[in-house]
């Protein structure tokens, strides 16, 4: 039975993230930060991150793959490694923090999505920020 139990704790260790509600309250906008990338991480970036509004990506010498999070005002909310991550488990994320997935790159997105991410229902959007400090809303790959 020892020699079970580790193998039976094995599946925990690599579980999805789960992020903290209260850490990433605010959250507005996300960037994938990447350097080399895995295969398991290299399908999402060049496949999937063209797909989603307000997130972009960024090339960084010496990054491990990360999203990182971010508030209205481009505040830093939180870091998640992704290097462990499968594709499907980065899009589940991205679907759990409230990341709109267009049909196509340039499809447009609905009014309702325009402040997505885990906007609450009902809030007012805040105003953007200046115009100096505005992130493309899509970088080419």
């Amino acid at each position: 039975m020892r020699r079970l139990l580790p193998l039976l704790l094995l599946p925990g260790l690599f579980a999805a993230f789960q992020p903290d509600w209260n850490q990433i309250r605010g959250l507005a906008r996300g960037r994938v930060e990447v350097r080399g990338l895995s295969p398991r991480v290299k399908l999402f970036v060049t496949q999937d991150v063209p797909y989603y509004h307000n997130l972009v990506l960024k090339y960084f010498p010496g990054a491990d793959p990360e999203l990182v999070l971010l508030g209205y005002q481009y505040e830093e909310l939180e870091r998640i490694p992704l290097r462990d991550m499968t594709r499907e488990e980065i899009n589940q994320l991205l679907k759990d923090l409230g990341f709109y997935r267009k049909s196509s790159p340039d499809a447009p997105v609905p009014p309702e999505f325009q402040y997505a991410p885990a906007r609450v229902l009902g809030e007012k959007a805040p105003t953007p920020a200046p115009h100096g400090d505005s992130i493309p809303a899509r970088l080419e790959l």
